[in-house]
């Protein structure tokens, strides 16, 4: 009972019920609360920045991706072709 008695007065008096409770959930509410705000702000600041590409921008852009796309997939063909056959190899040692 003497124990207990001084980890009371180690911890002090204890909360009134209701207010930290109350106090800790609307800090919490706005740790989540103001990066959300920020980047919501800084959304619409860049859609108002931004401009739809007129014909030539998007001819290019097209053009850029497919070439991106036919050179991914003729690395993929040629990686996949090499190791068939080195997969054969290897599972018909065992």
């Amino acid at each position: 009972e003497e124990q207990c008695q001084r980890q009371r007065q180690q911890l002090g008096p204890a909360p009134v019920s209701g207010h930290s409770s109350i106090a800790m959930s609307t800090e919490a509410i706005d740790y989540v609360k103001k990066p959300a705000m920020d980047f919501i702000k800084d959304s619409w600041k860049l859609m108002r920045r931004c401009t739809k590409p007129d014909s030539t921008e998007f001819t290019k852009i097209a053009q850029a991706t497919s070439i991106g796309f036919f050179i991914m997939g003729f690395i993929g063909f040629f990686v996949k072709l090499i190791f068939i056959p080195i997969n054969n190899i290897i599972v018909g040692m065992s």
